[in-house]
C-alpha cells in the first residue's frame, strides 16, 4: 500500500493502531518529526479515509486528536501480510 509504505505514515498508522487516539504532540513526540512533516502526512492518510482527525479547544489552546479509521486497520494488516510475505521470499 503506497499510502503508508512511507516511513512517517507507516509510523503514524501504527502508534494508532496500538492507542485509541494520539494528540498530534504525541505523533510529533513519538516520531521525532516536524510540524509541517507531520501534519502533510497525516492528512494524506486522512484523505485516503485511514485516519480520523478532531480539531478542538482545551481553554484557549487548539488540540487536535487521530483516530485509527477501520479502513486503516485493514490496510495495515494487509499491509503487514504483504511485508511478510516479502520477507519469508527473501529468506527463501
Amino acid at each position: 500500500d503506497r499510502l503508508i509504505h512511507e516511513r512517517i505514515r507507516l509510523g503514524i498508522i501504527s502508534a494508532l493502531a496500538v492507542n485509541d487516539s494520539l494528540s498530534f504532540n504525541d505523533l510529533k513526540r513519538l516520531l521525532r518529526t516536524t510540524d509541517g512533516n507531520l501534519s502533510v502526512h497525516a492528512r494524506k492518510l486522512e484523505e485516503g479515509g485511514y485516519l480520523s482527525c478532531s480539531k478542538y479547544f482545551e481553554g484557549r489552546v487548539p488540540r487536535t486528536d487521530y483516530r485509527l479509521t477501520a479502513a486503516g486497520r485493514r490496510a495495515l494488516n494487509q499491509y503487514l501480510v504483504d511485508m511478510e510475505e516479502v520477507i519469508r521470499q527473501a529468506r527463501a
